[in-house]
């Protein structure tokens, strides 16, 4: 059965002669070598399509990291949290507006603390971390794929992963995501490169570190999918003997060395965390029974669908990655098994998820698998000159079309139209779509598209030609250069994505009023978001201060404010009527939606200091 080792079905075909099937890289370089002194050739090869990859997500995540502003919600009381540690110097206990926040496993905030320790509580700082763990996610992928069948392999699936739609989207907003999906993806390499004897023993202590990595990044999910991938792969392939070569004990003893630690100061530190962390926000929470209830759960057939879309548009050839799947059964060659474990990778993590509360960014840790299935099935199918290569091309042709289209007869409507500085002006609310990552989408509306016109316009070129010229090159055979070309349309895509974005950052951040309320600010003043603490957390990101939460415990802070050194920034409607009435300054954040509510706690002299994105501050004195 591990014959596979040496019979990887990693060919190539070379397009100066007949067709070449090479049982694995080795025989592959060995060849070209023969022919034309090629191993240098080849290794510039791969290094070029390496720093080519590298360079177009650099480009992409770190060239996005400057703007917009952090954005209600989790992602600035994420940050929040990493600024909090830098200023309290506290590495153990993550602490929101002061609150205990006990639910979140520390490697991204460490991470995002360094970062603001060198360049300051800024935009990029943040992002910097998510922005290098995409980075590292696509080089990853990629020695993977040129591991699973060539150079050309593991370019597709860099690609794949350099551009997806839901990489980039997931990036937006400061998850741990793709910083546990390198870590995941990096144990099972090197955990693999070891199995198949093809690396000493002693890399296989990187598959334990990494899976440390991973459970101090997300928590218990760092052990469960891979293990629970490589116990499938190892039980269908009969490679219990195998696991010997991983040094099961000593690796398992520095594993726990890693993630020990900070669990153990953790507990030490705050009562009732293990509890709450593996208890509550872990079990209960996959149950749907965690206390406080504060997460949506995404439609089954949704959830597994979108994955068509979220490593768009290279998933178009995903159904090539089907063909002969009843090999993949009792695989005898390493390419077939290697692809056999891709798609247990993909099916642990996705169906784990489909039993339990979910949202789509939960199956990221899946999207590396997902590439590797497509950008090998590509490279595999364009060596094969299959026609699904073809059919696959004209998908995205197609759809780039119907979608240049499509804008363009927006734009068309809406040309009468002014463009608003503040969007929320001219959109919709549709929050029962909000449980969906592109929710919002549903409350565009044709007077959206005049504030939108130069991002709609290059989307619509970058897809409708960028993707029709991609088809061209794969008719005329210039394989490697549609795929490339297919990719830079995706990549010119989400800039004009990130431009769009930008204009809706009056209604997804609250940066324009935090720095509104600084203007205004002087010693003594009151901040108060009306509500629990995401609902306005930009606010307290970028002030200098706390800020107290009118009717606001609940959620994330609620379990961390009853600690007896919880500061007191908790008050109520009568609260609020005694302060506004004192002495001191207060400014008051508020939804619009929610205006009635808190004027009736307040009385009538509420003056308005300055408003966007549906929300608004409001004070007790009017601006001299």
């Amino acid at each position: 059965m591990f014959i596979a080792g040496q019979e990887a079905a990693g060919a190539w075909i070379d397009p100066q002669s007949k067709p070449l099937l090479y049982s694995s890289p080795l025989l592959f370089i060995t060849h070209h070598h023969q022919m034309n002194n090629p191993e240098s050739k080849q290794t510039q090869i791969r290094t070029g399509s390496l720093v080519l990859l590298i360079a177009l997500t650099a480009i992409i995540y770190i060239g996005s990291a400057w703007n917009p502003s952090l954005q209600d919600d989790a992602d600035a009381a994420h940050a929040e949290a990493a600024r909090e540690m830098v200023e309290r110097g506290d590495w153990v206990t993550l602490h929101i507006n002061g609150i205990r926040y006990l639910e979140k496993a520390p490697l991204m905030y460490w991470m995002t603390a360094a970062s603001y320790s060198i360049f300051g509580f800024t935009e990029f700082a943040t992002r910097l971390p998510t922005a290098l763990g995409a980075i590292l996610l696509v080089i990853i992928v990629y020695y993977f794929g040129c591991w699973m069948i060539g150079d050309r392999g593991g370019f597709y699936a860099g690609l794949a992963v350099s551009v997806g739609l839901g990489v980039y989207l997931f990036t937006r907003i400061m998850i741990p995501e793709v910083i546990l999906s390198f870590f995941i993806a990096a144990a099972f390499y090197f955990f693999l490169k070891v199995y198949f004897e093809e690396l000493d023993s002693k890399w296989a202590y990187v598959f334990y570190v990494a899976m440390a990595a991973a459970v101090l990044t997300k928590g218990l999910i760092g052990i469960v999918f891979p293990l629970g991938t490589l116990f499938l792969f190892v039980l269908l392939t009969g490679g219990w003997r195998r696991i010997w070569h991983l040094r099961p004990i000593t690796g398992t003893l520095l594993f726990l060395a890693i993630a020990i630690p900070w669990h153990a100061l953790a507990a030490l530190a705050n009562d009732k965390f293990l509890w709450f962390y593996f208890v509550n926000e872990h079990f209960l929470r996959y149950l749907g029974k965690r206390y406080p209830v504060d997460y949506d759960t995404v439609p089954l057939a949704a959830f597994w669908l979108l994955h068509l879309v979220w490593l768009f548009p290279f998933t178009v050839f995903l159904p090539l990655a089907l063909r002969n799947v009843g090999k993949l059964w009792r695989p005898l060659e390493r390419y077939d098994q290697l692809r056999m474990f891709a798609w247990l990778w993909t099916l642990v993590v996705i169906v784990f998820f489909s039993f339990s509360t979910r949202q789509e960014y939960y199956t990221f840790p899946a999207f590396p698998a997902i590439a590797l299935l497509a950008g090998t099935a590509l490279a595999h199918g364009e060596q094969r000159r299959d026609k699904l290569v073809f059919v696959g091309q004209a998908i995205p042709a197609v759809l780039g079309l119907l979608i240049a289209l499509t804008l363009g007869a927006l734009l068309w409507l809406s040309k009468d139209y002014p463009a608003v500085d503040d969007l929320s002006k001219v959109l919709t609310q549709n929050p029962e779509n909000y449980k969906l990552a592109l929710g919002h989408m549903s409350d565009l509306t044709v007077p959206a598209f005049a504030a939108l016109r130069i991002p709609a316009a290059g989307a619509a070129i970058s897809l409708g030609v960028g993707f029709c010229l991609a088809f061209v090159l794969r008719r005329r055979g210039k394989e490697w250069a549609a795929s490339l070309t297919m990719a830079i349309a995706t990549a010119c895509f989400l800039f004009f994505a990130h431009l769009a974005l930008g204009k809706f950052d009056p209604y997804l951040s609250s940066k324009p009023l935090a720095e509104s309320i600084k203007q205004r600010l002087a010693p003594g003043d009151i901040v108060v978001i009306n509500g629990e603490y995401q609902g306005g957390s930009s606010i307290g990101f970028y002030l200098p201060q706390k800020v107290l939460l009118l009717n606001g415990r609940m959620t994330g802070l609620e379990f961390g404010s009853y600690y007896p050194d919880a500061p007191q920034v908790f008050i109520g409607d009568a609260d609020i009527a005694r302060l506004w009435r004192e002495d001191k300054r207060i400014f008051l954040f508020v939804h619009d939606d929610k205006f009635e509510q808190v004027k009736q706690a307040i009385g009538d002299e509420m003056f308005r200091i300055t408003a966007a994105g549906g929300k608004a501050i409001f004070s007790n004195r009017a601006d001299e």
